[in-house]
């Protein structure tokens, strides 16, 4: 068993476990804590090293971010602070922890994660995975290979952005009944379609366990099926990127 600590920054927190990148399995009690308002480089790294320390992680580890990751450096940053922008996320962290990271779009790890362990294993073509939660994320896979930060929930959609539409907040904070929230969910996963005809839609984030409520209401022709790794598939893609670029070199 090959084991890597993986964390995923999101909108509203920082969560952390183990994972056995040759499984995808989580093998250890998810820790998280809850993202600082307002959300400045200095805060959130200060999470990060506590979700570190919780495990007593003394390894590369693999982060997530929610936004544009180019070479390690934020270009995006919506839903945290914007004294994010420009920042050197993994030299950051590096600084903050003592070691060394991988780091890359929380869609995109979650895409990641499922192609490699879940829904979208084993399948051609071009997969689209989309989580819900404070707004969308995306990841675009074809043939297995990642094409990084696409950022859909940033899309123009109804005269907004696609995430203040359809995000799964509307529901989880906002109370929106989920008859209505699913309905705008299909909406948006029509666009997509017609954007990028995928074989499948990965639907992702923590609400995904309420599949069987939501899956009536879409229309979408292209298959839709629930994330197989549900809320932890940032934190798996995370650990499993790492693994990916620094080997073995883990606390197995």
């Amino acid at each position: 068993m090959s084991v890597f600590l993986g964390i995923d920054i999101g909108g509203s927190g920082v969560k952390g476990a183990l994972v056995d990148v040759t499984t995808g399995e989580v093998v250890s009690e998810r820790f998280r804590v809850a993202t600082p308002r307002p959300a400045t480089p200095k805060a959130v790294l200060a999470v990060v090293a506590e979700v570190v320390a919780h495990f007593a992680w003394g390894s590369p580890f693999g982060c997530t971010f929610p936004g544009v990751t180019v070479n390690d450096t934020i270009s995006t940053a919506d839903n945290m602070d914007p004294g994010w922008v420009g920042v050197d996320a993994a030299a950051a962290i590096e600084a903050s922890t003592g070691l060394r990271v991988a780091m890359l779009n929380d869609g995109d790890a979650a895409g990641v994660a499922e192609t490699v362990f879940g829904a979208g294993r084993g399948l051609d073509g071009t997969v689209l995975l989309l989580t819900f939660g404070t707004g969308i994320g995306s990841a675009l896979l074809y043939n297995d290979t990642l094409i990084p930060n696409t950022e859909l929930g940033h899309l123009e959609f109804r005269g907004m952005e696609a995430e203040d539409y359809a995000a799964a907040r509307l529901v989880e904070r906002e109370d929106m009944r989920i008859d209505w929230w699913a309905s705008r969910v299909n909406e948006f996963l029509i666009y997509v379609e017609h954007l990028f005809t995928p074989s499948r839609i990965i639907f992702g984030g923590g609400i995904a366990k309420r599949f069987d409520e939501i899956a009536p209401f879409l229309t979408v022709a292209t298959e839709v099926v629930p994330a197989a790794l549900l809320n932890n598939a940032g934190i798996v893609g995370a650990a499993y990127t790492a693994n990916q670029r620094y080997g073995r070199d883990s606390n197995d």
